[in-house]
């Protein structure tokens, strides 16, 4: 193939479009680049638009996902670095948006938040340098032993991180694992709550 294709944006379903706009305005540091009654659009960068919510037409609500239904699991968000991903965690937690599973996925550092309609966004930062490296962990024993990870507490992660622990310690299966036990990282995506 003569090129490769850019992903531009994603277009969600919803019959709450006004509360699906206010939270990914919130978490995503988004704003509204154009809205009607029907449909509006978000971005957060250079893109004119990553995000589209079309709302029901009046009278024919959509059909709600159950929460064990097949699709789209999570789209996922890149932040540069620890750092960055702990003060949108603090931040939104002080907004009353906490993760539902923090998961140290050994080639990411990631937490997941639910939106309004219970879909999951993913916030993470890359625990490799490059791609080549984090293949190179995938295709590992660690990786292969568990390739979802265990889940983390991310205030003692923040704690951690603003009492000088290391990024590169933080950023370990071994560091998520030395904290307080937890449940399966599945066993909280399986929960409707």
């Amino acid at each position: 193939m003569a090129s490769t294709p850019k992903f531009a944006h994603a277009v969600l379903m919803t019959n709450r479009r006004d509360a699906m706009r206010d939270w990914y305005c919130t978490v995503l540091d988004a704003h509204v680049v154009y809205e009607d009654p029907m449909i509006c659009f978000i971005t957060y960068d250079e893109e004119h638009h990553r995000l589209a919510l079309l709302n029901a037409p009046p009278g024919m609500p959509f059909v709600e996902r159950t929460p064990h239904s097949v699709g789209l699991m999570h789209t996922a968000y890149t932040f540069a670095d620890l750092g960055a991903l702990l003060a949108r965690f603090e931040s939104l937690k002080a907004r009353g948006i906490e993760p539902k599973v923090p998961i140290q996925h050994g080639v990411t550092t990631s937490l997941y938040y639910r939106d309004p309609d219970g879909q999951y966004v993913e916030m993470q930062v890359d625990n490799f340098a490059d791609a080549a490296s984090a293949t190179e962990y995938m295709r590992g024993p660690e990786f292969a032993a568990d390739p979802v990870g265990p889940v983390y507490d991310p205030q003692r992660m923040l704690d951690d991180f603003k009492m000088g622990v290391p990024a590169t310690q933080l950023q370990t299966r071994a560091w998520a694992l030395a904290g307080a036990p937890m449940p399966h990282a599945l066993a909280l995506f399986a929960s409707a709550d």
